[in-house]
């Protein structure tokens, strides 16, 4: 088991705490950090992932979470993004229950405490990673209590994680990187009792690999684990020297003695971890059913380059972006694809020597923290001469390794080697892989802190002033995640080629009834990325909303053109058709989106509209029977079909479907008004005025409701309540002509009984 008397460690500037101090200081730091966000609103995947997620709806099965994906799809789904996160699903409908609805408060203040929780345990990481796993009766050692607070204060703060804590939909990088260090910290554990293999406690180790299953299934990235116990366990405790191993075994100039590796049971444990791996990956893979999720060029850009150079260029630029909002979280983006980063197409783009910048880095680390020792030996030309000295090497060794281990490991999910992933850069698979990168920072601070020991209180208020910076950024960031509006904005400084973004932006204007500025926005989405389907389908809808048909038309036409199966551009180019009274185009678009969407309710909605225009009420009648079968509260199609049956004569069946509608419906207003005015013309007096009465009461300013109930009165004889409501109704309304008419009449009546009963 590695032993090693740190002497960096005291020079770094930071109090030496207690572990449980130094917890609760990690803990109020990372609280600190993003407070600010559990006011916030859901946000950007929020939408899909909780607001229309069936899933969490405590009224839905509880086996559906376990058949679904994360965004509610059957993972059996062609369309199904395959990202399966039961457990994480599970702790959204726990806040679902707990706050009886969908109340995003709940869910923000779980989230920053999970990452609150994260940020104390990852002490103990450090703790081990950096300094050693030592135990003395059976109790841990920490032999770098600075360095592993430092750690955990740069992890605490990092700006990289707003996305993760204050995004809500980044609670399964949370709840994966809680279950990735209850396993790691597991499996320490199992070497309590020593390095033997007879004291190893194997349940241990059982327990890690639960553990690391339950992180798979909070995100995919969990499994990643495994990797980070077995380079533990080679490096730090069985203190293999991989160099002097690889050496020995590929070069063969000297045969590789293995037995001290079957004495301590490594063989034995890395064989366990790689078939533990390799059953969750095949579970995994059954899971997904159809096979991998289908991804499009614009989701991954480079995945669909031209040739395997272009692809390995653009893949390895992405990582050099990645390594870049580790070392400067300044500029971040809620998303980077659709022409934020535009391809690298030749060898002499301008960002090819970032490229060669990461890799020279990258190659420098490994080659020290590989060769370092063996690099010694030969500057020297004799070993390491003194322990003291041996003892730096090592730790350096096993730091550098095992913190690119740390960085490295859990970024392999989304590098794009394996398999495609669907985004350019994402911010929240880095939450892991910071760890890495402050576990580095926090040994290279200590380094320089023990070099330059004469200039501490300058090392200091450095280290203050990045602490600070990073304080005030989490601040701001998580601010701007607080709503869309924001977030969205916030995103064209950083990204302003992102047509994404321009799309989202001027959805959030629409949504809040700025259309106008909604379409510049959109425009310049369609501009920036030509096929943007999406956005045509969202401009087209603004510009029928204020009657220019002729432009909708066109940019409806081109969506559908560029995506046949788009079913909600082949609505709404039917709708804008029925406007233009192409009726034969517009009945055939409908068509086309019912045969994409095959359950499709708003269609059939529109579908019987244009059947009303072409007086087939049959017709008309069956589309929005449809309609309620496919979404039973439909209520415009049932209110339509008790208007449709009203003006035709069929009182009758009008009551019966109006009666049938309000069991389902049972306070929707609009319906009663309807189903009132058939019983009214019934003479069924005494429930019409109910019914109006019953919609007041749900909508007391309503001057066609109020004018009605006048009407009935009037008719009933009820003169003095038909003169109440119609004064109400033109006080709402005092434009409503038939209205006025009605109360002219009535009050000549009145005058007239009034003349005739006076003595």
């Amino acid at each position: 088991m590695a032993q090693t008397e740190v002497d960096w460690d005291h020079h770094i500037p930071l109090p030496k705490l207690a572990p449980v101090k130094a917890k609760i200081t990690l803990a109020l730091v990372a609280l600190l950090c993003f407070i600010n966000s559990y006011d916030g609103d859901f946000v950007f995947d929020d939408s899909e992932a909780i607001v229309n997620n069936q899933d969490l709806n405590p009224a839905t099965p509880l086996n559906n979470i376990w058949g679904n994906d994360f965004w509610g799809s059957n993972l059996s789904s062609n369309n199904s993004h395959k990202s399966y996160r039961p457990l994480t699903v599970l702790t959204f409908r726990f806040n679902y229950l707990m706050a009886g609805g969908l109340h995003p408060v709940g869910f923000h203040i779980l989230n920053i405490g999970l990452h609150s929780l994260i940020s104390a345990l990852m002490f103990d990481m450090f703790s081990i990673l950096l300094g050693g796993l030592t135990y003395v009766n059976r109790k841990r050692l920490n032999h770098v209590p600075k360095a592993s607070l430092l750690a955990g204060i740069l992890f605490a703060a990092h700006p990289i994680h707003t996305e993760s804590v204050a995004g809500i939909v980044g609670r399964a990088d949370l709840l994966c990187a809680l279950f990735f260090q209850l396993s790691f910290l597991t499996y320490c554990k199992a070497f309590r009792g020593g390095t033997e293999r007879e004291n190893i406690a194997i349940h241990w180790i059982a327990v890690s690999l639960l553990l690391c299953s339950a992180a798979m299934l909070c995100k995919e990235q969990g499994i990643t684990v495994l990797g980070v116990n077995a380079a533990f366990d080679v490096l730090l405790i069985c203190n293999v020297n991989v160099f002097e191993l690889s050496h020995r075994l590929f070069l063969k100039k000297k045969t590789a003695d293995v037995s001290e590796l079957v004495r301590t049971g490594l063989l034995t444990r890395l064989a366990l971890l790689s078939l533990s791996g390799a059953s969750l990956l095949y579970t995994r893979w059954k899971i997904m059913g159809t096979g991998p999720p289908a991804f499009t060029e614009v989701d991954n850009p480079a995945s669909f380059a031209e040739n395997v150079f272009l692809r390995i260029v653009n893949y390895n630029y992405y990582y050099s972006l990645n390594a870049w909002l580790l070392l400067c979280p300044w500029w971040l983006c809620f998303d980077w694809s659709m022409g934020c980063v535009p391809l690298i197409k030749s060898a002499f783009d301008w960002r090819m020597p970032w490229l060669l910048l990461l890799w020279s880095f990258l190659i420098g680390l490994i080659n020290q923290a590989i060769c370092s020792q063996d690099s010694q030996r030969r500057r020297t030309g004799s070993p390491v001469r003194s322990r003291s000295q041996c003892s730096l090497w090592r730790q350096l060794v096993r730091t550098l390794t095992l913190g690119l281990v740390l960085l490295v490991v859990p970024f392999l999910p989304a590098c794009n080697i394996f398999f495609r992933v669907g985004f350019v850069v994402a911010e929240r698979v880095l939450y892991l892989s910071s760890a890495g990168y402050c576990m580095l920072l926090a040994y290279a601070l200590g380094c320089c802190c023990c070099r330059w020991s004469k200039h501490k209180g300058l090392l200091r208020a450095l280290l203050l002033a990045l602490l600070c910076v990073y304080v005030a950024r989490c601040s701001m960031r998580s601010h701007q995640w607080r709503s869309e509006q924001s977030l969205f904005t916030s995103a064209l400084s950083v990204c302003p080629l992102n047509a994404k973004v321009h799309y989202n932006v001027g959805k959030n204007l629409a949504d809040r009834g700025n259309t106008s500025a909604a379409i510049k926005y959109y425009r310049e989405a369609v501009r920036l990325h030509p096929t943007y389907v999406h956005a045509m389908n969202n401009l087209g809808n603004i510009l029928k909303e204020r009657n220019e048909l002729v432009e909708a038309e066109d940019l409806l036409a081109k969506a559908v053109h560029i995506q046949p199966d788009f079913a909600a551009a082949w609505m709404n180019l039917g709708i804008v058709q029925n406007s233009l009274r192409k009726f034969e185009e517009a009945e055939q678009s409908y068509w086309n989106a019912i045969r994409f969407r095959k359950k499709y309710p708003d269609c059939y909605y529109n579908l019987g509209r244009l059947y009303v225009d072409l007086n087939r009420h049959l017709d008309a009648l069956n589309a929005w029977r449809n309609a309620t079968m496919l979404k039973p509260d439909h209520s415009l199609a049932w209110n339509n079909m008790v208007i449709l049956l009203d003006n035709t004569g069929n009182l009758a069946q009008a009551e019966v479907i109006g009666r049938e509608a309000l069991k389902l419906l049972p306070k929707d207003h609009t319906i009663m008004f309807s189903l009132a005015n058939v019983l009214g013309k019934l003479q069924k007096y005494e429930e019409s005025e109910g019914f109006f009465l019953h919609a007041l009461r749900i909508n007391p300013n309503s001057a066609s409701c109020h004018g009605n109930l006048a009407v009935l009165y009037h008719r009933w004889g009820k003169l003095e309540l038909a003169k109440k409501h119609y004064e109400l109704s033109l006080k709402l309304d005092p434009e409503a002509l038939g209205t006025r008419d009605n109360y002219d009449m009535l009050q000549r009546k009145l005058d007239q009984l009034y003349r005739t009963t006076a003595p």
